[in-house]
């Protein structure tokens, strides 16, 4: 690849990951959730470390943060780069950092090469890619494309603010999110640089992994009304037990996953469940649960969630309770783009990297910026596949390969896009 290669600097991204990383809540580490005071410290953190590399910082009315780097030519569509700063709670400090901050190493590499490109590069810090206390995931990322539904920004927190009052509050406008932030075409591409979160790439020594296609996915929540009773004085053969209902619930979602499983894509988990009135001396009376269905085949995913309603109905008759279930979202997948994909596998390539191709069973940005622009991701190893949790961990060796991969995949999309 002719030009002059960009040199990433492996201490100066590490040094800015463990610097964000301390912005978190001081008794949970790593806690840094969209919205939260911690949250906008770190992005103000952020946007500086942006203005120091000689980036234009600004927030769009989505309430993501942008840090544009101009091109040679005038009126192309920018390269975009990016992720989320947002954790889960006791989260980690890689998920989402290492695509944003590696960005920002990369736009700096370039520039410190004297490289110049035709179309503007920017870096964006996708606003809340995690689920918020308003309920949606992926926040920032659908105000950009269009995504972002009336009722969605009338969801409220626990504080009773509206996820509306809370983008202004992050920068954003919410009055102009009624249509699409970037259309097709406004995108000459996007490429996302992510942990894999994910066992396989450390498990086979391939330090890249190229991501072919990103799952579809939804949730819902399901409720199981029972009676309460006296745990001492109702008979066994009485009860109307929630919480053992919901039990049932629970391996028939786990059950129904491994059997879609075989010859296909499919995994189905319950991630939270809640017991009323839950003491300790009283038969439950209602179960609350959530079920969450992915794959890569969208009709696999409707059967998995079809089968899961008929054991519930089968489970709730024979224990004599009623059920009820709502959808909380659906996220429609996404296949990375041919010529995305060749630029990110030419430069590891150049780079003598060996690169894994593999599909992501996790949500990304990437899958909503895919419905207006070319998109693309590659993955790093993560220690023991662990995310999402304090020990997610991914070597500073790592993070920098996919930061190179990165930059010198910049300049190919940069000659080979119009």
């Amino acid at each position: 690849m002719p030009g002059s290669r960009p040199t990433v600097r492996t201490e100066r991204l590490w040094a800015d990951i463990m610097q964000l990383a301390a912005f978190t809540e001081p008794d949970r580490p790593y806690t840094r959730r969209a919205f939260t005071e911690v949250y906008q410290a770190g992005r103000r953190w952020l946007a500086a470390r942006m203005q120091e590399a000689g980036l234009a910082v600004r927030v769009d009315a989505g309430g993501n943060l942008i840090g544009r780097w101009e091109g040679t030519e005038p009126g192309r569509s920018p390269l975009m780069l990016g992720s989320h700063t947002d954790t889960v709670l006791d989260g980690g400090r890689f998920d989402g950092v290492a695509g944003v901050l590696g960005a920002l190493e990369a736009v700096r590499a370039l520039r410190e090469a004297g490289v110049r490109l035709r179309h503007p590069v920017e870096v964006v810090d996708f606003l809340a890619e995690e689920p918020s206390d308003y309920g949606p995931s992926c926040i920032g990322s659908l105000a950009l494309t269009g995504g972002l539904a009336p009722e969605m920004l009338a969801e409220v927190n626990p504080a009773g603010e509206t996820l509306a009052e809370g983008i202004r509050r992050m920068g954003g406008e919410p009055r102009s999110l009624s249509a699409p932030l970037r259309r097709p075409g406004d995108v000459a591409a996007y490429v996302e640089l992510h942990i894999e979160q994910g066992p396989v790439l450390e498990q086979r020594g391939v330090p890249i992994g190229l991501v072919t296609a990103i799952a579809s996915m939804e949730w819902h929540s399901v409720t199981l009304e029972g009676q309460p009773g006296h745990a001492g004085t109702t008979p066994m053969e009485l009860r109307r037990d929630a919480l053992a209902a919901a039990a049932e619930v629970i391996l028939a979602v786990e059950r129904t996953g491994r059997e879609l499983a075989t010859g296909g894509h499919c995994v189905a988990t319950t991630g939270r469940l809640l017991i009323e009135p839950n003491n300790v001396n009283v038969v439950p009376g209602k179960a609350e649960l959530t079920v969450d269905v992915r794959s890569h085949d969208p009709r696999r995913l409707a059967q998995a969630w079809a089968d899961i309603r008929t054991a519930i109905e089968g489970i709730s008759q024979t224990r004599g309770v009623r059920w009820t279930s709502r959808c909380l979202g659906r996220a429609e997948g996404a296949a990375a783009d041919p010529q995305v994909m060749e630029a990110l596998e030419v430069a590891a390539h150049e780079l003598g990297y060996p690169v894994l191709h593999l599909a992501s069973g996790a949500g990304h940005d990437a899958m909503h910026l895919a419905r207006i622009a070319p998109m693309g991701m590659l993955f790093i190893p993560c220690r023991g596949g662990l995310s999402h949790c304090p020990e997610e961990w991914s070597s500073p060796d790592d993070v920098a390969r996919g930061t190179q991969v990165l930059a010198v995949a910049l300049q190919y999309l940069d000659r080979i896009l119009p």
